[in-house]
């Protein structure tokens, strides 16, 4: 078993139509349709039952998986002057009630996400269950155009999670969908108490990193600071390279970093 399929953690066909057949019983459907998304399937396997939930199936594999990612990225914030704050889920299960709730907290505070229905144990999987958003696009699928214009959206989004206490940790633009010219976000991960000040820095940093290959530099920095302050995008800078050693970013670091200083001066 090379690498890669190592860490995909592909849970076979058997244990899948178990849970299919468990989530069609619980909603009452004699019959389901099921798709199954084409994705890299590192931390989960995802598919959508009847155009209606969107499913992830998380394995003990894929626990193990997000351990170690959790560990990478906490040696990467070592890296950037700061203690590492993003945590670890024991279980599969434990992964799923994450999800559900960070979804949950999501949309308590007026931000667009999934509807949660409910997190699940079956067969010794994790089970994540949530409103399916049909006919999305991600962030990085628009035209320049539209990115501009809903660049300011993101960050005010990311500044409402942060006035209230949360912190996305994975902000990619896989994980902000357009429905409707809304935005909703998806995947947030999980950070400690006690870091959640340089998990906002983190956030933001990783804001700009997915923006600048879409709008560039300038535009990045503008959408930001109708946001956040200097003296934020100041402490995001200090991420900035960090984020760009993640196989998920590929931005100009060294562009943002000189733009925000320029700004600062």
């Amino acid at each position: 078993m090379d690498f890669r399929s190592l860490v995909r953690g592909r849970v076979g066909w058997p244990r899948l139509e178990t849970v299919v057949r468990e989530l069609a019983a619980r909603y009452g459907r004699d019959e389901v349709h099921v798709n199954f998304l084409t994705a890299d399937n590192w931390l989960s396997t995802p598919m959508v039952i009847d155009d209606e939930w969107f499913v992830k199936v998380i394995s003990r594999q894929n626990s193990m998986v997000h351990a170690l990612f959790t560990t990478g990225r906490n040696l990467g914030a070592f890296s950037s002057g700061t203690e590492g704050f993003f945590e670890h889920f024991g279980t599969p299960l434990q992964m799923a009630e994450h999800e559900l709730e960070a979804t949950r907290q999501m949309r308590d505070i007026g931000i667009n996400a999934p509807e949660p229905i409910e997190a699940l144990e079956i067969d010794d999987l994790g089970v994540v269950v949530l409103e399916f958003l049909p006919s999305f696009r991600s962030l990085d699928q628009l035209d320049r155009e539209a990115e501009v214009a809903l660049a300011p959206d993101l960050f005010a989004n990311l500044h409402r999670m942060h006035e209230h206490g949360l912190a996305h940790g994975d902000l990619r633009a896989e994980n902000v969908l357009i429905l409707d010219d809304e935005l909703y976000f998806i995947d947030a991960t999980n950070v400690r108490e006690d870091g959640r000040e340089d998990a906002r820095s983190y956030d933001l940093a990783c804001a700009l990193g997915a923006l600048e290959p879409l709008i560039g530099v300038p535009a990045s920095v503008d959408a930001a600071l109708s946001a956040y302050t200097i003296d934020e995008l100041l402490a995001a800078r200090e991420f900035m390279d960090f984020v760009n050693i993640r196989p998920d970013h590929d931005f100009d670091a060294a562009g943002l970093k000189g733009e925000i200083e320029k700004r600062a001066s």
